[in-house]
Order: C-alpha cells, then sequence, then structure tokens
C-alpha cells in the first residue's frame, strides 16, 4: 500500500496519441513494438501494456522480472526480453517470454536448454552490432549461428535486429547510414541461409522520424511514446504523458540571517516565506536542482527550490505566492519542464523521468 501524498500521473490518452502520431509515419505494413523496460521509462509498464495490447504487435522489456510482471498483469501479447542472463533463461521459458540472443554463451545455453525441454519452435530473437557496441554479434559470426539453428527445431528466430548509435543526432548522419547499410547486409546474409523469414527490426524512436526508409519489417517504440521526440519541434507534436505532484506539507516564515535546509546552504538576507514538500533525491529530484536551480510550480505561479535537495523534502520559496498548506504543487507537467528539470540537472529526459522512486505512488489516468 503507498501511501505517499506525492503522485506521478500518467495519461493514458496522451500515450495513445503518441502511439498514433508515430503509426502515422509508418508504411501500412509495418510493425510497431513498444518499449516498457525501466518501469515504463518510470511510468508504470503494466498499466501502459494493457492499455496498448490491442494496438502494438510486441512489447519489450530490459530483464526477465520485467517480462514477468506483464505476464502477471494479464498480457499476452510476446514480450521480447532484450538483456536476458543465462540463470533466468528457464524462468523466460516459464512465461513464454522471447529472449534476444546476444552472444554464443547465451545461444548456446538457450539451445541447449530448449533441447533439454524438448520446446518445438521456441522463439528467439538474434541481435547484431554495427556500431553501438554493447551487445551484439558481429556479422561474422553469421555462419556459426546458421549452422547451430539448422541442427535443430527446438528454437526459431523471431527477429533480427541491431540497434542505432546516435540516429537523434544529424551531426552523426554518415555514421548512422552506415550503421543501416551494415545491417541491411547482415540481414540479407542471414536470411539467405534460412527457409523462412523472421522480423527485421532497427528504427528507435529518433531512427523512425529521421530514417524513415529503413523501417525494415518493424520498428521499436521508446522514449516517443512517452513524449520526446529529437527536438523542440517533434516533442510539440507529441503529448506530454507524466505530471509529478505534491503538496505543502508546512509553511515558515523566514527572518534575515536565517538559513534554510542541511549546511546553510540558503541565508535569507529579507522575511520570506518557504514551504516544504515531501519529495527529496529519494524520490527522484536531482541534488542539483536545489539552491534556485530550479523552479516547481504553486497555484501557477514559480516557486525556486532554495536550500540543498534533501532525501524526503524540499523547501520553496512562496514569499510572492498566495498560498497555504495542502495546496497542490507541480513538480513537471510538461516535456518544457521535464527538459528544464534535466537540463538544469546535467542530464536528459530519460534520466528524470526514470530516476521517478517507486515509492512514488503512480495514477494511471485514461
Amino acid at each position: 500500500m503507498n501511501n505517499h501524498v506525492t503522485v506521478l500521473e500518467i495519461d493514458g490518452n496522451a500515450l495513445k496519441h503518441n502511439l498514433q502520431h508515430f503509426k502515422q509515419q509508418l508504411e501500412t505494413n509495418t510493425k510497431i513494438l513498444v518499449v516498457v523496460k525501466a518501469f515504463g521509462y518510470g511510468s508504470e509498464a503494466s498499466g501502459i501494456a494493457k492499455i496498448l495490447k490491442n494496438d502494438v504487435d510486441y512489447f519489450a522489456v530490459a530483464y526477465t522480472d520485467e517480462g514477468i510482471a506483464l505476464r502477471n498483469a494479464g498480457i499476452e501479447t510476446p514480450i521480447l526480453v532484450l538483456h536476458p542472463q543465462i540463470k533466468n533463461l528457464g524462468l523466460i521459458i516459464e512465461y513464454q517470454l522471447e529472449p534476444n540472443l546476444y552472444n554464443f554463451k547465451i545461444f548456446t545455453a538457450f539451445l541447449t536448454l530448449a533441447n533439454t525441454k524438448l520446446l518445438l519452435n521456441y522463439p528467439i530473437h538474434i541481435k547484431f552490432n554495427t556500431g553501438l557496441n554493447r551487445i551484439g554479434f558481429w556479422h561474422t559470426d553469421i555462419p556459426k549461428i546458421i549452422s547451430e539453428l539448422k541442427e535443430t527445431n527446438h528454437t526459431k528466430v523471431a527477429s533480427v535486429f541491431s540497434h542505432l548509435a546516435a540516429s537523434d543526432d544529424l551531426n552523426e548522419k554518415e555514421f548512422t547510414i552506415k550503421q543501416i547499410n551494415d545491417f541491411t547486409f547482415i540481414a540479407t546474409q542471414f536470411l539467405n541461409h534460412l527457409d523462412y523469414k523472421p522480423c527485421i527490426h532497427l528504427l528507435n524512436t529518433s531512427g523512425i522520424i529521421n530514417y524513415p526508409e529503413a523501417q525494415f519489417d518493424m520498428v521499436r517504440l521508446g522514449i516517443g511514446l512517452y513524449g520526446f521526440g529529437n527536438d523542440t519541434q517533434k516533442t510539440e507534436a507529441l503529448k506530454n504523458v507524466m505530471s509529478l505532484k505534491s503538496i505543502i506539507s508546512q509553511i515558515h516564515l523566514i527572518n534575515p540571517g536565517e538559513s534554510v535546509g542541511y549546511n546553510s546552504a540558503f541565508t535569507a538576507n529579507k522575511p520570506m516565506r518557504t514551504a516544504t514538500i515531501p519529495i527529496g533525491h529519494a524520490d527522484g529530484i536531482p541534488r542539483k536542482l536545489g539552491n534556485k536551480n530550479y523552479a516547481v510550480t504553486v497555484n501557477n505561479q514559480y516557486a525556486n527550490i532554495i536550500g540543498n535537495v534533501c532525501m524526503d523534502m524540499i523547501m520553496i520559496d512562496i514569499t510572492q505566492i498566495d498560498c497555504k498548506e495542502g495546496d497542490e504543487v507541480i513538480l513537471f507537467n510538461s516535456q518544457e519542464m521535464i527538459n528544464k528539470m534535466a537540463t538544469n540537472s546535467e542530464t536528459i529526459s530519460y534520466e528524470i523521468l526514470t530516476g521517478i522512486s517507486q515509492r512514488v505512488k503512480r495514477l494511471l489516468k485514461c
């Protein structure tokens, strides 16, 4: 039971709008995979999957337990586990999840397990490294992969894919085009040795926007679903999905010369009023936002965070704002505010969204 008064609201209608926006960029036959890893980019993965399950072809998660959570929530849509670990392969089969096999160690382990369990054509996914240098086979591994696949009917390749490293940066266009060309070569070589055709996919959100010619059979929609494009113009075409809200717990009258918060990081030089809000860096508010580096809103007016961000609380300057204890405080309710929070924390929107602690109550609204 979560009694935290701080709430992250998730707008289901905004999710649907954003999904439809990207679907309109796709060819008629292009499938769509929605990425709901990291609790749905910090939101609520199971709830999002329930809203979108009839409108997408696949969901993707990073780890096995995320896929299990979706299955336990009643999601029957195919689920790709992007970074499975050998110790969890039994659970992947138990919950009918589909593993990405990215090197020979896990590839061999899964084929051996599939053989032991006498599975038939169990769906697997093969990832190739085309320049991100994170996980994935090399193109030189294709002959061995094919050879081992042809010796079993316990598994069947559901998809072959790779991941772009800089699709959001048009200054890296030459690098991205090389990745696309390299993957096209890899996919062609792979398919030439199979008697069936797996799904081929490469594009992430920024890839959909900047390289629509490389849609192949499916695209993977991540941050775009949650309201963010490559730039301000692209983001403005999307709707904000997440809003972080709290309340004023207590109001203080501060005299000149008095300090606020840990280490006397703020000292008043005039009479002022401060409000204490029950949210802090343990909830996902970066410590760098203290000392007037970010402003929340109270009754539609901006109020600077003053002093250091505490673990469970922040203090804000409400000297010029007509408000009372119990009034709502908005930490963010727009892409602009989220980007501002990210910029002032020297990070990106992804980290702000995924950093919202699980102790913050989630409220899904449709």
